[in-house]
């Protein structure tokens, strides 16, 4: 080994090692931590017992309520993931193509909800789907509904609200991806014979899976982990796997439980990598 070769090994370990130990500080030791704390026994009373159980896993295993409260939360995900990507979509490609000179400003406004915090925005909806709200005075002046429509405290303004959260974040993913496609590749496709839609589903839609795959990861692990949203627009009356850890842990103070829950969630968030990987080698390796 060269001398060179040290001095570099050297300086690459010098500015991992502080990254390293804030990580280990921030994240490993809170995370081991947790997991400790979900073998412990936990009961009413809010009293912990320090032992090595499983009570808590079994507890989530044996009772069907939390089942389907997780199917719930995978559905959510889902759900959102698919109606962010379509409404996303076509956004993410106008910017990409158009020409304009005003293109880093509707980009610039197009993420700019980032700015913003979720509970403001998640607010925004509470009053634009109330009863009294925007949305059905809308309906209710042009007839459509003779009464107001319950848009809020249920799981359809949990979709609503979660989709508009989501969409900067795959816009972004999808301004990334589109970042391998070449205009070029679409003008052979046109110039064979292929009509628009033949050639956005053979050339465009295809070249642009890595992005897609992306920005699904990131809205599905960030809906499915959401709290402030479905717990203020839900109304308290809808119910998944992030509200129900800040009720055992603040509510029922079963913390043993509610670290189950979130390992639980931790989970299906490895599932979700994992399939994300198997998908992206796949795509990488057409």
């Amino acid at each position: 080994m060269t001398r060179a070769t040290r001095s570099h090994r050297m300086t690459v370990l010098g500015l991992t090692v502080p990254g390293l130990i804030g990580m280990a500080v921030s994240f490993l030791l809170p995370l081991l931590w947790l997991l400790r704390m979900s073998f412990n026994r936990g009961d009413s009373s809010g009293l912990i017992e320090e032992t090595f159980t499983s009570d808590s896993y079994q507890q989530f295993v044996g009772d069907s309520y939390y089942w389907d409260m997780a199917w719930e939360t995978t559905l959510l995900g889902l759900g959102v993931t698919a109606m962010t990507i379509v409404v996303s979509y076509p956004i993410a490609l106008f910017l990409v193509r158009t020409e304009s000179r005003f293109k880093g400003v509707l980009i610039a406004l197009a993420v700019a909800p980032l700015l913003t915090s979720s509970v403001v925005r998640t607010y925004g909806w509470l009053v634009l789907l109330g009863n009294q709200g925007v949305v059905n005075q809308a309906l209710l002046a042009t007839g459509l509904t003779d009464g107001p429509v319950a848009l809020i405290n249920n799981r359809i303004g949990v979709y609503v609200a979660l989709v508009e959260i989501m969409m900067p974040y795959m816009i972004l993913a999808l301004l990334a991806g589109f970042g391998r496609f070449n205009p070029e590749l679409e003008h052979a496709a046109q110039s064979l014979g292929a009509n628009r839609w033949r050639t956005f589903w053979r050339v465009v839609w295809p070249l642009s899976m890595p992005g897609v795959l992306t920005g699904a990861l990131l809205v599905f692990v960030l809906t499915i982990s959401s709290f402030v949203t479905p717990r203020l627009v839900g109304g308290g009356k809808v119910f998944y796997l992030a509200t129900e850890i800040y009720d055992q842990a603040t509510e029922t103070l079963n913390w043993p439980f509610a670290a189950a829950i979130a390992f639980i969630l931790l989970g299906l968030f490895a599932i979700v990598i994992v399939l994300y990987q198997r998908a992206l080698r796949r795509i990488e390796a057409q």
